[in-house]
């Protein structure tokens, strides 16, 4: 979507003025949009600030109210006080229906100065799911399925019903993600370095891109350090890619595991929710910036799902805020539509 602004808007009388906020670990954009009359939603200002980390994390709560005000002061402009009639955010992390998701309401509350029925806090799968598909009713009920250092899939039907698959985390999940590429292409360099599997160029690749000497009991001490973690595992995904596209067979049979882990998530979602013919959308860096990993992934889906259809996304996840917060509106009785 292409962000407009218009002079004045902010202050103006077009309509209620909203706030959608897509919160990622990396950084946080808010965008500022009018509801009109007729049911548009239309940008009047754009912002980015800090990211976020998990609630319960250490500074968990702290960064959450810094990625809050730094986005939105960055849209509004030094000096400006918005009288917002609703607010949605959708951050990492966040889990629907838990505690979490309490307490990020109440702290959006207190730092955006709203009563908290106005706030609406939620997981980013959520309002890129809502994003991508616009207003999931009838024909544009759908799947999103996204992919960067980690993964998820979420779909809606016609009828509100939602279903969720994956999602759980570095530790315990293994489908399609950056983050298993890297961990996976490393693992199999250790097999080559042991003797279990056979020398590929795959692994000086890999050793090379961690760029510090490497060994086997190196690398096994920098994977159980806590600031390499799920991101620095996920950095090696572009030279498996890379290698991939090369024609390495090792670094291809990893992109291959990994894209049918991913298709499996958006398998289980289809037929949780009958919707053998959905429309899927896929996001995320991982998809974006590895092309032979995306290919895998069309390869996949199209085995284990072959009457789904792929689409483009209709709107990004702050535009999928937005339409939340919108329909959050007790005024609100119009069918949001898209712009």
């Amino acid at each position: 979507m292409t962000a407009t602004t218009e002079t004045g808007a902010i202050a103006g009388s077009l309509g209620p003025l909203l706030a959608g906020f897509d919160a990622g670990q990396t950084h946080t954009t808010c965008r500022l949009a009018r509801l009109l009359g007729d049911g548009r939603l239309i940008t009047v200002a754009e912002g980015t600030g800090a990211g976020v980390s998990h609630l319960a994390a250490s500074g968990g709560p702290e960064r959450f109210a810094l990625a809050l005000t730094s986005s939105l002061g960055q849209a509004l402009g030094p000096g400006a006080r918005p009288d917002l009639a609703a607010a949605a955010i959708g951050a990492s992390g966040i889990e629907q229906g838990t505690t979490i998701q309490e307490q990020g309401r109440a702290l959006a509350a207190a730092v955006l100065a709203m009563p908290p029925p106005q706030v609406l806090v939620t997981g980013d799968e959520r309002t890129a799911l809502r994003g991508a598909h616009g207003d999931l009713q009838g024909n544009n009920a759908g799947i999103v399925v996204i992919s960067g250092t980690g993964s998820i899939a979420l779909g809606q039907d016609s009828s509100g019903r939602e279903h969720r698959c994956g999602g759980w985390g570095w530790l315990l999940d293994r489908s399609g993600s950056a983050c298993d590429i890297g961990r996976d292409a490393l693992s199999l360099s250790l097999e080559m370095a042991d003797g279990r599997r056979r020398e590929s160029p795959l692994r000086q690749a890999i050793w090379q891109a961690l760029a510090q000497p490497a060994s086997p009991q190196a690398i096994k001490a920098l994977a159980v350090d806590p600031n390499f973690g799920a991101a620095g595992f996920a950095r090696l995904a572009p030279t498996v890619d890379g290698l991939a596209a090369r024609g390495d067979a090792e670094a291809q049979a990893v992109l291959d595991a990994s894209a049918l882990g991913l298709a499996g998530l958006v398998h289980g979602v289809a037929r949780a929710l009958a919707m053998e013919r959905a429309q899927v959308c896929a996001l995320g860096g991982a998809l974006t910036h590895l092309p032979r990993f995306a290919a895998a992934f069309g390869a996949a889906l199209g085995r284990v799902l072959p009457d789904a259809s792929t689409v483009a996304a209709r709107g990004d996840a702050c535009q999928g805020a937005l339409w939340l917060a919108a329909g959050s509106l007790p005024i609100n009785s119009l069918r949001i539509r898209p712009r």
